[in-house]
C-alpha cells in the first residue's frame, strides 16, 4: 500500500524458473500488496517455483498466448484485485526490482499516471550488454515514433512499465495484438487518451537466462511498431479510425 493506494506487481512469465525466485525476493513488499504471476504455458518449473515462493495469484495458460496475451491476463487479474498502481516486472531478472519504489512513488504522488523504466537514459542499455544492432534499432524506432506521435520518450521498447489503475481501466487493451507489438499499441492508446508518460533511468542486464527475441522476430517487431505509429498518426489527423484507439 502506498498513499492508500493498492499496489500490484504483475509478472508475465515464460520459462522463468531459473530467475523467478531472485526477482521475487527483491520486490519491496513494504510497498507491494499483491503479486500476480501469469505463466504462458512454460515448459519448465515456473509454476512450481511460484507456488514454492507462496505467490497467491497464479494464472496458468494451458496454451501459449504470446507476450501480449500474457499481459492481457496480467492486467485483467490486477483489475479484479482492485489495483490502484500496477507494475509489470519481467521475472527473467533483466530489470531490477529495486526501482519499484521510485516508480510506485511517482504514480502514488500523482506526478505521472504512467512510468517507464528507460534503458536509454543513463546509457544503461549498452552497459548492460544490449547487442549493438538492437541498440541502433531502438534509437531509430524511438526517433521515428516520437516524430509520428509528437512525443519525446527516450525509448518505447522497455518492458518495465507502471500504470495507475485509472489508465488501465480507460483503455481497451483487448483489441491489441497477442504478440510483442502489444506494448506499443498500449502506448498509442495511452497517448491517444491524453495521458503523459514519465521515465526513470533503468539499468538492464542481458544474460543467458534473460528472455530476448531473435533477429527475425526483431525485424517483424520493428515493422510492427512503425505500423502502430503510422496508424496513430493518421487517426489523429482524422484520415481514418483505428479500432485499437477509437474502439470503433
Amino acid at each position: 500500500m502506498y498513499q492508500n493506494k493498492k499496489v500490484i506487481v504483475v509478472l508475465p512469465a515464460y520459462n522463468a524458473a531459473k530467475t523467478l525466485e531472485q526477482t521475487y525476493q527483491e520486490i519491496p513488499f513494504e510497498y507491494v500488496d499483491e503479486v500476480v504471476l501469469v505463466d504462458d504455458a512454460s515448459k519448465d518449473d515456473t509454476v512450481a517455483v511460484g507456488q514454492k515462493l507462496g505467490i497467491k495469484h497464479i494464472v496458468v495458460h494451458e496454451k501459449n498466448k504470446g507476450y501480449g496475451g500474457n499481459q492481457k491476463s496480467c492486467y485483467k487479474k490486477a483489475m479484479e484485485l482492485g489495483g490502484d498502481i500496477v507494475i509489470m516486472l519481467h521475472p527473467d531478472y533483466q530489470y531490477t526490482p529495486k526501482l519499484l519504489i521510485a516508480m510506485i512513488s511517482i504514480i502514488g504522488n500523482d506526478l505521472y499516471p504512467v512510468v517507464f523504466g528507460s534503458r536509454i537514459l543513463g546509457k544503461g542499455a549498452l552497459k548492460g550488454g544490449m547487442p549493438m544492432y538492437k541498440y541502433i534499432a531502438n534509437r531509430f524506432l524511438t526517433f521515428s515514433q516520437n516524430v509520428l506521435m509528437n512525443q519525446k520518450l527516450s525509448e518505447y521498447h522497455t518492458g518495465y512499465r507502471a500504470f495507475s489503475g485509472e489508465v488501465i481501466k480507460s483503455i481497451d487493451f483487448t483489441y491489441n495484438s497477442d504478440d510483442f507489438v502489444f506494448d506499443n499499441q498500449m502506448i498509442a492508446q495511452i497517448f491517444y487518451k491524453g495521458y503523459e508518460i514519465g521515465e526513470v533511468t533503468c539499468p538492464t542486464k542481458y544474460f543467458k537466462e534473460a528472455s530476448s527475441i531473435n533477429f527475425k522476430r526483431s525485424m517483424k517487431y520493428g515493422f510492427g511498431v512503425l505500423g502502430v505509429s503510422l496508424r496513430y498518426f493518421f487517426t489523429k489527423l482524422g484520415i481514418f479510425k483505428w479500432k485499437v484507439l477509437t474502439g470503433k
